[in-house]
């Protein structure tokens, strides 16, 4: 697996049926958005991305969108290796909503999804290294989703590779992309079969508007695992 994302949705309810409608981007609302998130920077457009192409941005890019009952921002300040920690200017910004993070870099294997509920309370905080062989975070219950794999059903080695080692019962990718189809009714490797929904997604065809962000001011990271 090649792939690699790190961004936070707000979501007023299912995303997948959201996102399926294809709806326009606000276009004014979403850079008012990223202007808030990133206040002690100078935002400037740029051309239009793809959820499929610019999921994971370098550090002074932004994608995001604005649409009715969603919000999807791409950045690499929410890389974070514990998503509890996740900045509360990010946080604020749910208003009542259902906050997602979703984070992953294969080449360390580590994947990590942190939810909000809509009262501003952390629901799930997971980060999972099979890179480093190393839980950093695993805080809350395991999501409906999650539950086969920590239960053995997907394993990472197979049965005929059983003298080969892995650290844990699944892969983390495996897991990652389970957790976007159905969390959001789209993957970026494969099709991991786990969602019942019809809502499917294409992330090539989910725009996204781009911005350039001037250098930090000194002392402030805008980043945390990349």
């Amino acid at each position: 697996m090649g792939a690699k994302d790190w961004f936070i949705c707000y979501a007023d309810g299912d995303v997948s049926k959201l996102l399926a409608r294809q709806p326009e981007i606000d276009r004014a609302a979403t850079e008012e958005l990223v202007r808030r998130l990133f206040p002690n920077h100078s935002v400037v457009p740029e051309e239009d991305g793809t959820l499929a192409e610019d999921a994971n941005p370098q550090d002074d890019m932004v994608y995001a969108a604005v649409w009715p009952g969603v919000t999807i921002v791409c950045t690499a300040a929410v890389a974070l290796d514990r998503p509890s920690q996740l900045d509360t200017r990010f946080l604020a910004e749910a208003r009542g909503r259902t906050l997602y993070l979703h984070a992953m870099h294969s080449v360390v294997d580590w994947f990590a999804l942190g939810v909000w509920s809509p009262d501003g309370q952390l629901r799930r905080a997971l980060s999972i290294s099979g890179g480093d062989e190393e839980i950093i975070e695993n805080a809350g219950e395991p999501l409906p989703f999650e539950q086969p794999f920590w239960a053995g059903e997907f394993p990472a080695v197979e049965d005929e590779d059983e003298d080969e080692d892995y650290p844990f019962p699944f892969h983390p990718l495996e897991l990652a992309e389970a957790g976007l189809d159905n969390l959001f009714g789209f993957v970026f490797e494969g099709y991991t079969g786990m969602s019942d929904d019809d809502d499917s997604v294409d992330p090539f065809d989910v725009p996204l508007a781009g911005f350039r962000l001037a250098p930090p001011k000194p002392g402030r990271r805008l980043f945390g695992r990349r």
